[in-house]
């Protein structure tokens, strides 16, 4: 076997996955699986901007389980790779410097390793997406797959459309015929001798911890920044104590920051009131302005929706946490404006009786799922006869969803441009050999059937 890994550094925390692929064939689709995974303890490494050298440290837990995951003789021709996302984007704007700090101090760390070291990246929003819709499809087999005699098939079969919902922004990519009336949102790939037509785009400030402080800020601004403030999205009985600097550390925030000391501490009130948190929700996106043929919101440019979607990382987690914890199906989009609904009428002490393993992610999933019924439908204009057409899923198998193997698969061009020689792989040596013993294995036990069929009719005359 060979081996990769990828640290995948986001907003909110970091993961690690290592990959495996048989040595001796031909990379192919549905070869590359995920081997194990790991997830770095703390917050994601933009967070250590103030002290980078933590950033690197804190993932020595997880690399040194990689020591012992792949075994030692292949460390020195393991990849790895560490691929930064929003989290290192928004710092990246906010602060350059740190940005690189951070980055400089992941590297050294990464570079005290025996594996074979690639580089430490910030991806732009559209690489996030791509990887991530390139991850689903491969996982799939919709580009290529082997034939149960070995050869090499292109299934012909429509790809999926990928959204993904990390910490700090937001994914939609799908194939598409129609015209991309932005170039900015076309990426064409040649997989396999297949072209694509791709249309990606990303949304940064709309990924969940990002989405959830821009709210904060809008009720602080609605009842003027007052010592006490009602929090519509919080659930009944819960309040808490939040310093202005808590709210306002970010890009997506800063153009909101009041006069006021940043010191300042505000405390916030559930009242678990749904519409009202709807109307707050809506505030975020912008619907109005568009100057192409359809926009999304934001003025974002975006074809049709069309066929089969699979939504990843916190989609996957709230729609899962709706049918899990609130025994609510989500088939329709009246199915997810219902259960959030529900979820914001529902107080807090009767939450944490549900779920008490996820009390600190309880409070904000009537501000979540509320976000997720209105991006899908609003701004991604998904219908009563599109949405059943979105699958919410974690793994495809016991491979992660996401952006990282993609990123893998393109940076050791294990998905040529080229399409694929026709030749047989060892699974067909396999087969013949098997198809072989068993036909030797049936004749051998043919002949002693007669065998003792003829020497027991011998014993009787």
């Amino acid at each position: 076997l060979q081996y990769g890994i990828v640290l995948d550094a986001g907003s909110s925390h970091t993961a690690m996955f290592i990959y495996k692929w048989p040595a001796d064939k031909e990379n192919d689709t549905g070869v590359v699986s995920e081997h194990s995974m790991c997830d770095v303890e703390g917050p994601g490494i933009s967070s250590y901007s103030s002290n980078p050298l933590s950033a690197g440290t804190s993932l020595e837990h997880c690399l040194n389980q990689a020591l012992r995951d792949v075994p030692k003789e292949k460390h020195a021709g393991t990849p790895l790779y560490l691929g930064a996302t929003a989290g290192m984007r928004l710092l990246n704007i906010a602060d350059p410097q740190a940005s690189d700090a951070v980055l400089r101090a992941v590297a050294a760390t990464l570079k005290t390793y025996p594996f074979d070291f690639r580089g430490a990246k910030i991806l732009s929003g559209e690489e996030e997406g791509v990887f991530g819709w390139v991850t689903a499809n491969y996982l799939l087999e919709n580009f290529i797959k082997r034939g149960w005699l070995g050869e090499w098939i292109q299934p012909h079969k429509k790809t999926l459309g990928a959204m993904d919902f990390g910490g700090a922004s937001t994914q939609i990519t799908f194939e598409t015929r129609d015209t991309i009336e932005d170039p900015r949102n076309e990426v064409m790939l040649k997989l396999y001798g297949q072209a694509y037509k791709v249309y990606t785009h990303s949304f940064l400030c709309y990924g969940r911890d990002q989405v959830l402080k821009r709210l904060l800020s809008k009720f602080l601004q609605a009842e003027h920044y007052q010592e006490t403030v009602s929090h519509p999205c919080w659930p009944m009985g819960y309040n808490k104590s939040l310093l202005l600097s808590s709210i306002y550390d970010s890009p997506c925030t800063e153009k909101e920051r009041p006069s006021l000391a940043l010191n300042t501490t505000v405390t916030l009130v559930g009242t678990g009131n749904g519409n009202l948190c709807t109307l707050h929700v809506s505030k975020l996106f912008d619907f109005t302005n568009c100057s192409f043929s359809h926009c999304s919101f934001d003025g974002v440019f975006q074809p049709k929706v069309s066929g089969n979607f699979i939504a990843f990382s916190a989609f996957f987690y709230t729609v899962d946490f709706i049918q899990t914890v609130m025994g609510r199906p989500v088939h329709l989009p009246s199915d997810l404006k219902d259960a959030a609904e529900t979820i914001c009428a529902t107080s807090w002490s009767e939450l944490l009786l549900k779920a008490p393993k996820l009390e600190k992610r309880l409070p904000d999933y009537c501000a979540v799922s509320t976000f997720v019924h209105l991006l899908t439908t609003k701004g991604y204009s998904f219908n009563n006869h599109s949405f059943p057409n979105i699958a919410f899923q974690k793994k495809a198998g016991e491979t992660s969803i996401g952006w990282a193997l993609g990123y893998m698969l393109n940076l050791t061009n294990m998905i040529p441009a080229e399409k694929p020689s026709s030749h047989k792989s060892m699974l067909y040596n396999y087969w013949v050999i098997l198809i072989l013993l068993f036909v030797v294995t049936t004749l051998t036990s043919l002949v002693t059937a007669i065998c003792l069929l003829r020497h027991s009719k011998s014993s009787i005359i």
